[in-house]
């Protein structure tokens, strides 16, 4: 059975359960050459420095801090929109690690995965988003590596505290983000999310987005 993404959304909003999705592959579906520098191991690296004029690097701090409030508010919605249609989450499992495709990843959705993680999360049986859990983002050292009219490669600090019920979590690494223009707005086509603490022991394991 093969389903496009407003089909899977459609088919969420029912609580029907998807046993399969033939064209659903993830990060996978896309071509090896879509993760660009994401290939870059995040051990040891020290991002470039690149001269930008003051109103790109505020426009891209700005969609950088709005991406956090969105997720903070669980506007999972309006978060998906700001990824390109090719766009991809990618957190990888170890610092070393270049790709997607040869070695397992925490995340590695396209945006129908996103939506379909995210019809989860809204379910009214989601037992990992009982009451009173809620995350706080904090994003700085937003720094853009090169720039061109059409894309913007950024580096970016991050610090996330988890709370579900009594329990808080911490989580902090970099993002490396690849935006592209559309129709005038930077729109994430790669956003590579190297955590810290990635390797460390969880009593349960990540439900949204980092």
């Amino acid at each position: 059975m093969s389903m496009d993404s407003k089909e899977v959304s459609k088919a969420l909003g029912t609580s029907v359960v998807i046993e399969a999705v033939e064209s659903m592959t993830g990060a996978e579906s896309i071509a090896p050459d879509h993760m660009g520098r994401g290939r870059v191991p995040a051990r040891g690296y020290v991002p470039a420095e690149a001269v930008v004029d003051a109103a790109l690097q505020r426009e891209v701090e700005t969609l950088l801090y709005r991406q956090a409030a969105m997720l903070d508010a669980q506007a999972w919605s309006d978060w998906i929109d700001l990824f390109s249609e090719d766009g991809i989450y990618w957190m990888p499992a170890t610092p070393d690690q270049t790709d997607w495709a040869s070695e397992p990843s925490i995340f590695a959705e396209d945006t129908l995965l996103m939506e379909i993680r995210m019809g989860r999360l809204q379910h009214p049986n989601a037992w990992s988003q009982a009451a009173a859990w809620g995350t706080n983002h904090l994003v700085g050292h937003v720094m853009v590596e090169s720039a061109t009219a059409e894309r913007v490669e950024v580096y970016s600090r991050f610090q996330m505290m988890e709370m579900r019920r009594d329990d808080i979590r911490h989580f902090g690494g970099s993002y490396r983000h690849t935006l592209i223009r559309v129709d005038g707005r930077l729109k994430i086509r790669l956003q590579r999310v190297d955590m810290t603490n990635a390797q460390a022991a969880y009593d349960y394991v990540i439900q949204a987005w980092v």
